[in-house]
């Protein structure tokens, strides 16, 4: 194919030809299909071949590619073809009867003016042998003479001179394929192509043209000097199968498709020659044909295909030098047939495999080939001869790429050619199933055969141009490689013709002379450094010395959490919670009582600076406790780990703490996660990358995955290379950043996010400036510099051109007017603002440019080069230029450092920027440089962004998105309020396919209109903040600004870390207490929804443009405006948005370099796919390539299962979102929840009612443990209430209560329900816990053993009658099969008959006697139902008391508990009826006990009669001493000590006597305990939530079973009156926790039928109603509406007895709330009852609440009454109202009218309660 430079197509209509006969493939149906690409046909382009090229360079290999791609030369891959291309012209008819009909040719029309008589050649010189034969012809050596044959003239031979290597030998063998030669008419030489040739003879053919057709005989010298026809040329012989022994013969096929054939043995180890490209294929059955069915591997090894080390890898190497050989070979030029010697060709190198299978199928011979490598036999070929300087002259192995057909045998030296079977792999789609297709939207008969594939694929190559060609070869190199090649270029002088042609301006002048005379002129002085224009001149010292005003304006950027990132972090919380509650016991947050962590990031100082500065701001080294508040600023550095060679030691450090702090919770922060993510393994084999595999050797170690105290949190802004089908992150551990469904989530914010998507949108605004920009004058000179230099890699043509760009914009902006036309407009206008904006203003602000170049050589070159330029055109004190290596720190300018430290203030003298957020409004030129941006932060002042060097080289989605990244950043909400309508910031896409194209039309031209005069500067009035510092002077100089349209805007990216959303100050206060103090929605992943935005008034700028800045001293709003970048064109085309809502197209590409496509047929990205669904797409299609740190993380092969590891989570969201502040809250509530889970809010109440306690006479002396039951029982009951939680209830009365003040009493109680008291405690080991503790010790005591065990517990009805119920009840008992021990069951069928009681004289230490009886509604979750720790693990007898339809939910979380489930009809009771049913079932358990004891031997009394009953929210125990006294006359302190559940109830069942004691029980804890109040160890009076209950004593006291509130104070108080004793122990105290869910929670009180949803409120007063009236009925228990109706009617049904504490209401045989201003008077009708001394007291008022025969008229005829006193007799129904009424006799003293009846407000269903009022008379 001549030489190797890709030429044009000769013809358009070759084109049509190709695309006709490549729809004809299409349609055929044969499945090989006809051979179209035997020849195409380019124009050579002739290069003098020097040594020095031999190396194979980039550019090189791109004209190759194109080459090969698009021109098999005579290598056509199917057999009837080749058959036919060696037929004579006899055979023509032969062919046209075949299968493969001739193919029509049109020749190319002659040139204007050129002969085209037949027998001349275009020139018009005969060509014809009996013209020619006595002429005496000069012939170059190497040359033959040939005759061809014209169809058209029959009789005549043309003669030709032909180089003779293309001819065939005498054995019809070792044509080299392709053509060369010269016409013998008019001397043209170097004819490359057969075609071609026959052209200028005007052969006029109808077919293709081909040498084995036309040039027939060899023409020979008579001895008479006469040239005449000699021997036919031998054409044909190559069908023969003769094998000669003297070449090396190979036929490699797409299996076994290459052999290694080492060359002067091994270097360094490695072994050289002929590469293998896929190791694994084994041998294919399909005899040279490949074919999809052919078995490949899932991916090609990796090898090195280049004469230098690393050079290129991979598949893309393989793939980056392939195509069919050429026809003719670089270096054989005419006139040369012989190849220049001496040339020295370095060797090859392969690198070796990391896997363990052979290379090759076959074995591999060790020794260079010397005999015959048998060939498979195959039906018909032809044969290549691979000539012996191959390597020497063309300096690169040709790559031949397998597509189909067969392939020829090849002789000589095999060892220079590669066969890949690349290509066709690339085609090779696994088998899809019918459903696959239909999920795609494809049907079987759609897919296309791979042979037709790689036919379509070779069009799209013929018809690249040069230019894509060396773009798609730049593009295989991954991007270590092409900066490898880059700087291979310039260390080697490569460069230097580029160089030089820009040595001189575009004008022609000497660039270096023009800046020395410009310096000259200047003299010593310089611009002026700002507040001037560019022609005033001071002197340097001056320059240098010129302080500008200190800018009150400037935000530095105070730390401050923004809603959107506690957001985030409450769902890295919620999701640490759920790892924990997963039950997969990989993590145990109740184990751990401190945070620590270590932030790894990639190798970049300024990052490192960055993180340290956000962690020093922030706090969080002193929130968490890891350090004093004067050593964390420098200690801060411990915290944050580079991923260079030093980690290793940091890193073992760090380890060393996890290993040594078992209850500290770790978390290893990777930031930036996606970079560098290559393995350990092939890190080993790599050249030299210093920070390969560093990541996978911290992250992915044995330690860090099998420490349990330690999280692993990944961030990345671009996790997709984190999201294969190989990632060790469950997807259900992903956290992704809140996606803001429309602008008005977004109201309450001052910034709106800018990020890729609205960069994209932006450009659909209409708006007359761009953010994306594409410089298209910028891309023409390029490209024209491209074609002139081919050999170098296009970046560094990019790099030279930008440079001369931007020096000649600064000369021309200076002192050269005449240079502007030369600059591009765009650098030109980037330039012009950078070096004019400083002078505007007195405090020389300005902005920053980024120039993104890769390449650190290019860049220090670029950096060179602008400040020479600058120096030498005075503008060293106007802005700075600073190289941004990741490598190195920061270095600025001292005079700039100055300037910077003058803007900030207060910083000390010793300060200097660390990170580019430190250059806030310092105008600069930061030359962007390393392989990757890593996640840096641009100050708001970061202007405008260079990417014009990012192209074909960063074609996948993360490195392109990530540079376009630089410039995401926040903006300001008001400067875009004005083009709001189609500034749509939210992510919603604008709907503008259902606006037609007019419509859509005049909305951008609208936008496009200019501001008119008249309009604000901003669109608001003046609520500007910046940064949530909101400050109203921001406003009033808003308001004094004048009316311009122009607004200054040096600030821009972000005030916020990493660019957050700024809110007011404020806003941030309330969100840093509500992290401090994190409430109970602790893990919630909700915000509230703001409210929706202001109006959005269209008064701002129309066009988001940069104007210039207002005159000096007139500061405007800092319009943070999002910077502006400038891309080349490749990346422009990606990232633009496309029209009909498609997603740009940089998200159809592969995502990372280090992934590959798992099938190349999948679905495409849609444009309104979530982060988490484009995460699940990756999982699905995406691989780890052989070098990712997660490809050894394959599936198990027998399950397919992928191991994640459990403690990995994956934090991602958009580039300068704000990530680094999200994590850093993470960890500081992750701190904050780990202590509230060691830490309980316990109620702390002081003891209520302690002025009207009676006296005790007699008391015990302190210390006693136990009380003495005679002094005891002398004691008088104390019938006040003290426990705080009656806090709002009626007072009982006692005589001493007459006497107290009541005003005083009326302050106290007339107040709202308010919130209780509480405080928060460490919990200690003794604690009561929640089913979301899990530890070692108890989760067997918690968890079902096996999974079977749930249905081994077994349900047990028990049947018993009840006296109070008056019918049989029927309970029933689950019972765990480890449970069953404590139940006795009968002989023969497992019957239940009684739970096992111990004997009152047991001693066991290891037990408690009494069982426990837990009731427990709506708390299967937060009840403290895991009594384990509180019992020290010993033995007990639990029961969880549970309503019928709550049973399967505190089954599935306390499967190991028994279970008491309440008859179905108490599933809308109180908690009365589950105390009534436990001590109803205790006590006939206790009988049946007695009974079954008795009959062995056992007295009744000794069985133990006692219970505890305790509720579900008590929490810690604690013993109290009284500290002895010193010598001051202070109170004595009491000491407290926290104990068990076990020591309390062992120390209590301890007692002497108990069994004479009815109820047993303790204080409730207050921080207000006193001495005074311990003074006396037992008091006779009330206990509550925790009591032993003698249910021998108190079998005739029952509890109310109706009752919703106030059971135990009534039940107490009916035990006290039957003269029972009850004992509380006051050197215990319990605590109760605040749990806010469930328990005894009021019912939503409802209309029982809806009439509508939005229904006020119904009003305590309204739950009762006249019988029979038309009132609302309600649907709650009648119970419960009227205790709720009479804590609430005091006024109503008692008002004599309103804070009348002398004349309490007289309430018989029940105690009921009634309003806390009024007092009850207790008094029980049961004869012999104790009961307080009435004498003398006159009551306001009787309640008498279902009373049953023992209250009389007698009874009632004993109380005296107030005049006018009040009555309130309830009963069951009205017909036992009216008989109560007659019974009682009360009509004789009390007077009742019929409108003073009522019922509850229940449905006649319901059964609703009666009550009848009535006054004394």
């Amino acid at each position: 194919m001549g030489n190797s430079y890709a030429g044009q197509l000769k013809s358009a209509q070759f084109e049509e030809a190709l695309h006709n006969s490549i729809e004809a493939s299409l349609r055929c149906s044969s499945v090989v299909p006809r051979p179209i690409f035997s020849q195409l046909y380019l124009d050579p382009d002739q290069h003098p071949f020097s040594s020095a090229d031999v190396k194979p360079k980039v550019e090189d290999l791109d004209k190759d590619l194109v080459h090969r791609y698009t021109q098999n030369g005579s290598l056509d891959f199917s057999n009837n073809l080749t058959v036919n291309e060696m037929e004579d012209d006899e055979d023509d008819e032969e062919m046209s009867d075949s299968n493969s009909p001739p193919i029509p040719y049109s020749q190319k029309p002659a040139p204007e003016g050129s002969c085209t008589t037949d027998g001349f050649c275009q020139a018009g010189k005969d060509l014809r042998l009996v013209s020619l034969c006595m002429e005496q012809i000069d012939i170059p050596a190497g040359f033959l003479l040939v005759g061809a044959k014209s169809p058209n003239l029959p009789e005549h031979i043309l003669v030709c001179a032909v180089d003779k290597r293309f001819l065939p030998d005498d054995h019809g063998k070792n044509a080299l394929l392709g053509f060369s030669g010269n016409c013998i008419g008019c001397g043209e030489r170097g004819f490359r192509y057969f075609t071609e040739f026959s052209n200028h003879i005007n052969l006029k053919l109808t077919t293709q043209p081909k040498k084995q057709k036309h040039l027939k005989y060899y023409l020979v010298r008579s001895s008479q000097g006469v040239l005449s026809k000699g021997p036919l040329i031998c054409w044909k012989e190559c069908r023969s199968r003769q094998s000669s022994a003297t070449c090396h013969s190979m036929k490699p096929n797409s299996s076994v498709s290459s052999t290694v054939t080492p060359e002067n043995g091994t270097t360094n180890g490695y072994k050289s020659g002929f590469i293998q490209t896929d190791a694994a294929n084994g041998n294919s059955s399909h005899g040279g044909k490949s074919s999809a069915s052919s078995s490949t591997p899932a991916r090609p090894g990796n090898y090195s295909l280049s004469p230098r080390p690393s050079y290129a890898s991979g598949d893309q190497a393989t793939m980056f030098i392939s195509g069919p050989p050429k026809k003719r070979h670089r270096g054989w030029y005419p006139g040369s047939p012989v190849p220049q010697p001496g040339l020295v060709v370095p060797v090859p190198t392969v690198r070796p495999l990391s896997r363990s299978e052979s290379l090759l199928s076959a074995p591999v011979p060790q020794t260079p080939l010397t005999g015959i490598l048998q060939p498979r036999p195959i039906p018909a070929g032809e044969t290549v001869i691979v000539p012996e300087n191959l390597l020497t002259n063309s300096g690169v192995r040709p790559v031949i790429l397998i597509g189909y057909g067969t392939l020829p045998y090849f002789y000589g030296n095999v060892g220079d050619i590669v066969v890949s079977p690349l290509l066709v792999n690339c085609y090779k789609i696994p088998q899809l199933e019918n459903k696959d297709l239909e999920h795609l939207g494809l049907t079987g008969s759609q897919l296309l055969s791979v042979e037709n594939m790689i036919l379509l694929t070779i069009q799209y190559l013929v018809r690249l141009g040069q230019h894509q060609s060396r773009a798609l070869a730049e593009s295989m190199l991954t991007t270590s490689e092409f900066l490898k090649e880059i700087s291979y270029e310039l260390i080697t002088g490569k460069v230097s013709f580029l160089a030089s042609h820009f040595k001189t301006t575009s004008l022609g002048d000497d660039l270096d002379k023009l800046l020395d005379k410009m310096q000259q002129r200047r003299g010593e002085s310089v611009v002026t450094p700002f507040n001037g224009d560019l022609h005033e001149c001071v002197s340097a010292q001056e320059a240098a010395t010129m302080i500008p005003t200190q800018n009150l304006d400037l935000d530095i950027e105070t730390f401050q959490i923004y809603q959107p990132q506690l957001t985030v972090a409450r769902k890295l919380l919620s999701q640490v919670c759920a790892i924990a509650d997963s039950g997969s016991q990989s993590l145990d947050l109740g184990h751990f009582s401190k945070v620590d962590f270590i932030i790894i990031v990639p190798r970049s100082e300024v990052l490192v600076q960055q993180t340290l500065q956000r962690i020093r701001q922030s706090g969080v080294l002193v929130d968490l406790g890891l350090e004093e508040n004067g050593t964390a600023y420098q200690r801060a550095e411990k915290y944050v780990v580079r991923l260079d060679n030093e980690i290793q030691t940091k890193f073992e450090v760090f380890m060393r703490r996890v290993k040594q702090n078992p209850y500290t919770l770790f978390v290893l922060v990777h930031d930036n996660s996606h970079v560098e993510l290559t393995s350990v393994i092939s890190g080993s084999l790599s050249h030299g990358e210093p920070s390969h595999g560093l990541a996978d050797r911290v992250i992915n170690c044995r330690e860090v995955l099998e420490a349990f105290n330690l999280l692993v949190l990944q961030v990345s802004s671009f996790p997709y290379t984190l999201q294969t089908q190989q990632s060790r992150i469950s997807s259900s551990n992903e956290v992704h950043w809140i996606q803001l469904d429309n602008m008005e989530d977004m109201s309450c914010e001052e910034k709106l996010y800018f990020g890729l998507n609205e960069y994209s949108k932006s450009l659909q605004w209409g708006i007359t400036s761009p953010l994306l920009r594409c410089d298209e004058t910028f891309e023409k000179m390029v490209n024209t510099l491209l074609e002139r230099y081919p050999r170098l890699h296009s970046m560094v043509v990019r790099c030279y051109l930008l440079i001369q760009q931007y020096s000649e914009a600064l000369m021309a902006l200076t002192t050269m007017a005449s240079l502007r036309d030369h600059s591009t407009p765009e650098t030109l206008s980037i330039m012009d603002d950078l070096i004019s904006s400083p002078g505007k203003t007195r405090s020389g602000r300005g902005h920053m440019l980024i120039i993104r170049v890769p390449s650190v050589q290019l860049a220090m070159l670029a950096k060179e080069r602008l400040q020479e330029v600058r120096d030498k055109l005075g503008l060293q004190y106007r802005f700075e230029i600073i190289l941004g290596n990741p490598a190195s720190e920061l270095s600025v300018a001292t005079h700039f450092v100055a300037r910077l430290k003058t803007w900030r203030g207060n910083e000390p003298e010793e300060w200097t920027p660390r990170t580019y957020q430190d250059l806030e409004g310092l105008p600069c030129i930061v030359i962007l440089t390393g392989k990757d941006p890593l996640g840096e932060t641009f100050p708001r002042s970061l202007k405008y962004c260079d990417l014009r060097l990012i192209d074909s080289s960063y074609l996948t989605r993360t490195a392109l998105e990530q540079e376009v990244g630089l410039a995401c950043c926040y903006v300001s909400k008001e400067v875009i309020r004005g083009p709001a309508v189609a500034l749509d910031l939210s992510g919603k896409e604008q709907e503008r396919a259902t606006i037609s194209e007019n419509d859509s039309d005049e909305l951008l031209i609208d936008l496009e209109r200019p501001q008119s005069n008249s309009s604000a500067v901003t669109g608001t009035s003046g609520s500007i903040m910046e940064n949530g510092v909101s400050s109203s002077s921001a406003a009033d100089r808003s308001q004094k600004l004048s009316l311009t349209p122009s607004f200054q805007s040096p600030a821009n990216s972000m005030g916020l870390d990493e660019g957050v959303s700024a809110g007011t100050g404020g806003a941030g206060e309330t969100l840093k207490q509500e992290c401090d103090s994190l409430g109970p929605q602790m893990a919630s992943s909700t915000t509230s929804k703001p409210s929706s935005s202001s109006s959005s008034s269209s008064s701002g700028p129309r066009a988001v443009s940069w104007p210039g800045q207002l005159p000096q001293g007139c500061r405007g709003l800092h319009a943070a405006l999002p910077p502006i970048v400038i891309l080349s064109k490749a990346a422009y085309s990606l990232l633009g948005s496309q029209r009909g809502g498609k997603p740009p197209a940089s998200s159809s590409l592969l995502p990372h370099a280090d992934v590959a496509w798992v099938s190349s047929l999948r679905p495409l990205l849609h444009k309104d796919m979530s982060s988490e669904e484009q995460s699940l797409y990756y999982r699905q299609w995406t691989s780890a390539r052989q070098h990712h740190a997660d490809f050894s993380n394959q599936p198990d092969p027998a399950s397919g299962a992928r191991a994640c590891h459990p403690r990995r989570l994956l934090l991602t969201g958009p580039p300068q979102v704000g990530k680094t502040g999200s994590y850093l809250q993470f960890l500081r509530i992750l701190f904050r929840m780990l202590i509230r889970l060691l830490e309980v809010d316990v109620y702390d109440e002081g003891e209520i009612n302690t002025d009207h306690s009676e006296c005790s006479g007699v008391s015990q002396a302190e210390g006693e443990p136990w009380p003495d039951i005679e002094s005891f029982s002398k004691m008088p009951f104390d019938v006040s209430v003290h426990d705080p939680k009656y806090s709002l209830m009626s007072l009982v009365y006692t005589e001493k209560l007459a006497g107290v003040k009541q005003e005083a009493i009326k302050d106290s109680k007339v107040e709202e329900p308010r919130k209780r008291g509480t405080v928060s405690m460490m919990l200690t080991k003794y604690a009561a816990y929640n089913t979301f503790h899990h530890c070692e010790q108890c989760h067997q005591y918690m968890d079902c053993t096996s999974a079977s065990q749930m249905s081994d517990s077994t349900l047990h009805a028990f049947t018993f009658s009840s006296s109070m119920l008056g019918e049989e009840v029927q309970l029933y008992f689950i019972i765990p099969k480890s449970k069953e021990s404590h139940f006795v069951f009968s002989k023969q069928g497992k019957h239940l008959e009684s739970m096992r009681l111990p004997l009152v004289s047991d001693k066991n230490l290891n037990a408690v006697k009494s069982p426990i009886f837990t009731p427990s509604s709506g708390r299967h979750e937060h009840g403290l139902l895991n009594l384990f720790h509180a019992m020290e693990g010993i033995s007990h007898l639990h029961l969880l008391v549970v309503k019928e339809y709550e049973m399967p939910l505190y089954r599935k979380y306390w499967p190991n508990h028994i279970m008491l489930v309440l008859p179905g009809m108490f599933n809308n009771a109180g908690v009365g009826a589950a105390r009534f049913l436990i001590k109803e079932l205790s006590y006939h358990n206790l009988e049946l006990e007695r009974n079954r004891l008795e009959e062995l031997g056992v007295k009744r009394q000794c069985v133990w009669p006692f219970i505890v009953v305790m509720d579900d929210s008590c929490v810690l125990w604690n013993i109290h001493s009284v500290q002895d006294q010193t010598s001051q006359p202070m109170e004595a302190g009491v000491s407290s000590k926290n104990v068990s559940l076990k020591s309390v109830l062992q120390h209590i069942e301890a007692t002497p006597k108990i069994i004479h004691y009815a109820i047993l029980g303790i204080q409730k804890w207050s921080s207000k305990l006193t001495s005074q109040s311990l003074k006396a160890p037992f008091s006779r009076c009330h206990v509550h939530d925790f009591i032993l209950l003698n249910i021998d004593l108190t079998q005739n006291v029952q509890y109310d079973f109706n009752r919703y509130f106030c059971e135990d104070v009534d039940f107490n108080l009916r035990t006290n009156s039957s003269g029972l004793l009850i004992c509380r122990f006051n050197n215990f105290s319990l605590m109760k926790k605040h749990v806010q869910v469930g328990g005894q929670r009021d019912f939503i009180i409802k209309p029982k039928i809806m009439v509508s949803e939005s229904l006020a409120p119904i009003l305590p007063l309204q739950y009762v109603c006249a019988p029979d009236s038309e009132h609302t009925l309600l649907a709650a228990p009648a119970q419960f509406l009227l205790e709720k109706f009479l804590q609430h009617a005091s006024y109503k049904l008692f008002p004599k007895a309103i804070h009348n504490f002398k004349s309490p209401v007289l309430a018989i045989d029940c105690y009921l709330n009634i309003g806390p201003e009024v007092a009850i008077c207790y008094i029980s009708s049961r004869p012999h009852s104790s009961n307080v001394n009435c004498e003398g007291v006159f009551f306001s008022g009787l309640l008498l609440y279902l009373c049953d025969s023992f209250v009389g008229a007698d009874l009632l005829k004993k109380f005296k009454f107030l005049k006018g006193a009040t009555l309130c007799v309830i009963c069951q129904d009205r017909s036992s109202l009216r008989q109560t009424i007659v019974r009682l006799e009360l009509e004789d003293e009390w007077q009742f009218r019929l409108r003073d009846e009522f019922q509850t407000a229940n449905s006649s269903d319901d059964k609703p309660l009666y009550f009848l009022t009535g006054r004394h008379v």
